[in-house]
């Protein structure tokens, strides 16, 4: 049972990684996209509304999409006062009860709130209310589900790794720098 909830959680975890890889040229994108709109604005006196947006969807993106790759990672800012000083066991039940506590719940509150609003979007095919503007809004409402659906898949194959860890059958997953015993 345990090779099985390990290797659900390798591929949970490989969808946030393969994501977060992927979005993170998008930033090139938007630096370039950026560069343009510049260039267009104060060298050649132009508007450019649909590449306007475009910056703006792909900042979208990185910014909801590389959510469960910075988890992944470990990035997310916290205040550990106290968890850095706790030995690995004790990180652990704090993550996991983190997740089933707060992530859990706050992604799926997401998900369901947001759900009706992303859906109505789609049914119009929404586009931008600007002239030359992208006609593609709805894809881009669709990162409020994306978003907690990457969240929530990759808090589950922590939070399996987790309990593999506290039950001996896996090594310790947190990365090392958590660990300050």
């Amino acid at each position: 049972m345990s090779a099985i909830l390990d290797r659900l959680s390798h591929y949970l975890e490989a969808l946030s990684e393969w994501v977060g890889k992927a979005v993170a040229w998008l930033t090139l994108a938007m630096v370039l996209g950026t560069v343009v709109v510049l260039v267009f604005r104060y060298l050649f006196n132009e508007g450019a509304i649909a590449l306007q947006e475009s910056v703006l969807y792909l900042h979208a993106m990185v910014f909801m999409l590389a959510a469960a790759y910075t988890l992944k990672d470990n990035e997310h800012v916290r205040v550990d006062v106290f968890y850095r000083r706790f030995n690995p066991r004790q990180q652990a039940w704090v993550n996991i009860v983190g997740y089933v506590i707060l992530l859990l719940p706050v992604t799926i509150f997401i998900m369901v709130t947001s759900w009706n609003f992303v859906s109505f979007s789609w049914r119009i095919l929404e586009g931008s209310n600007e002239p030359g503007g992208l006609p593609v809004v709805y894809l881009l409402k669709s990162l409020l589900v994306i978003m907690p659906a990457l969240l929530l898949t990759q808090g589950l194959a922590q939070t399996l790794r987790l309990l593999l860890f506290l039950a001996g059958k896996a090594d310790n997953p947190l990365p090392k720098a958590d660990q300050h015993v």
